[in-house]
């Protein structure tokens, strides 16, 4: 499901009632833990967190005048999602979020490349996705894109 919204509380306006309080705490425990440097806004109809071009001026490779994206989080019809592309760029990241997610949860995980998926707000473990937030700086982060890029 992708939204029309123009700024990230119109996202959070336009959810149904009954993700509203989830994706809106969700949203909050990102945005203090998000280092410093990345941005919040809306991007493919999602809330997006991004490398703005102020500090990559490059953009994203496969649209340059979009900036670098980094995280997003969305309400979806069957399940709320967050996008980590750090999960997907970076191996310990990755190996790291798997080995704790037991730890926070008593659901299985349910994950993509980059995509965790929580079919019920109640099984989003706020907490560990805090930690997996706070874990890549703008820096790591635009360098983790470049060596992957160059590949």
């Amino acid at each position: 499901m992708t939204s029309n919204a123009k700024t990230p509380q119109d996202y959070i306006d336009q959810l149904p009632e009954e993700r509203k309080e989830a994706v809106n705490k969700l949203r909050n425990v990102i945005l203090a833990q998000l280092p410093k440097g990345f941005s919040e806004g809306i991007g493919y109809g999602m809330l997006g967190y991004v490398v703005p071009h102020t500090i990559y001026p490059s953009g994203y490779h496969c649209d340059p005048k979009q900036p670098l994206p980094f995280m997003a989080l969305a309400s979806q019809k069957n399940s709320i999602n967050f996008y980590h592309m750090g999960i997907y760029a970076n191996k310990d990241i990755y190996d790291w979020f798997v080995n704790e997610f037991p730890k926070h949860s008593k659901k299985k995980l349910d994950m993509g490349k980059s995509c965790i998926r929580f079919k019920k707000p109640e099984d989003i473990p706020f907490q560990l996705i805090g930690e997996l937030v706070a874990k890549i700086s703008v820096e790591d982060w635009i360098a983790t894109y470049e060596q992957n890029l160059k590949r």
